[in-house]
């Protein structure tokens, strides 16, 4: 499976749904009834990637909200990314141009 980049194009898989729990993010794939949840930060990340559909456009608005240096923040919204990927939760493309 290809490295993800931040330049992707990320889409939410037609069978997941979100709602708020308790304060958490949870993900449901009804495809394979499997449940995913996400802390505060997820969730943000959760709420722009599939209004954007861009990692970096996630790190863009991420950066504005929580202090915390811009590598660190690209290589966990890659790695969420990622395994949002293989739990079948979104689905990435390599941008085009």
């Amino acid at each position: 499976m290809r490295r993800i980049s931040l330049d992707d194009v990320v889409t939410v898989s037609p069978d997941v749904v979100s709602r708020e729990v308790a304060g958490e993010l949870v993900l449901l794939d009804l495809e394979s009834a499997t449940y995913f949840g996400l802390n505060e930060v997820g969730s943000r990340v959760w709420s722009v990637l599939s209004e954007l559909g861009s990692p970096r456009l996630v790190c863009d608005a991420v950066a504005r909200d929580y202090a915390v240096p811009r590598a660190q923040l690209e290589r966990d919204v890659l790695a969420l990314v990622q395994e949002l990927r293989a739990k079948g939760l979104v689905q990435v493309a390599k941008a085009e141009g």
